[in-house]
């Protein structure tokens, strides 16, 4: 049986953990950067602490990092896990994911229950795709993207690294999201986005830039 240790604790860790147990994986603890956390327990399920103190169990266990959404915090575990010699985890694909075998998805990401990825679609690694989004022919998804539950993606749209595609929003075809920008709840995405941009609205609009740190 796989043994994961899932990064974060909050509310996408334990989503993270019912996905697990949907799977038949078995989840040891959560880590957490927060000191008054190590030691309690998140559904029954013990944090951990940080990586220093998992060090005994190293080449036992996978690490999910993508159990927080915030991109950017993914792509910051995910370095310090590689750092610290322990092993991304596989892919995690809840059994009721629908997806073409044509398919590519990489280390540390995860699809929920209810998606469906149709042809010859790449999915970067660290990336979320959440339950029931849909993501059509030759979509590519960079490292440490999140997908919000309910979102709709035409054929060979380009999401760019890091970037966040809120609940229920929809792209057209052939758009592209840059890098680290961030689309709002419920929006129709007709043209492309620029890279650290904040856009939301049907159609999509752009609000703000957003901070290059």
């Amino acid at each position: 049986m796989r043994k994961i240790i899932i990064w974060g604790s909050g509310g996408h860790a334990r989503e993270v953990n019912w996905l697990c147990e949907e799977m038949g994986v078995q989840v040891l603890g959560f880590l957490d950067e927060r000191p008054e956390m190590k030691g309690q327990l998140v559904n029954g399920v013990p944090v951990l602490g940080t990586l220093d103190d998992i060090e005994a169990l190293r080449h036992e266990i996978e690490i999910v990092c993508a159990g927080v959404g915030a991109p950017a915090l993914k792509k910051r575990f995910a370095y310090n896990t590689i750092q610290s010699g322990f092993r991304i985890a596989d892919p995690l694909i809840h059994p009721r994911v629908r997806l073409s075998r044509r398919n590519i998805v990489g280390q540390g990401s995860m699809i929920c229950e209810g998606a469906i990825l149709t042809d010859n679609i790449r999915i970067g690694c660290h990336v979320i795709i959440n339950r029931s989004a849909n993501i059509s022919h030759d979509t590519v998804i960079d490292d440490y993207a999140t997908i919000a539950p309910g979102v709709n993606l035409a054929g060979n749209v380009a999401v760019g690294e890091g970037a966040y595609i809120g609940i229920g929003s929809s792209v057209r075809e052939k758009c592209r999201i840059g890098c680290w920008s961030m689309i709002g709840g419920g929006a129709f995405v007709k043209g492309d986005i620029p890279d650290f941009t904040m856009a939301a609205g049907v159609p999509a609009a752009i609000k703000k830039q957003l901070d290059k740190k």
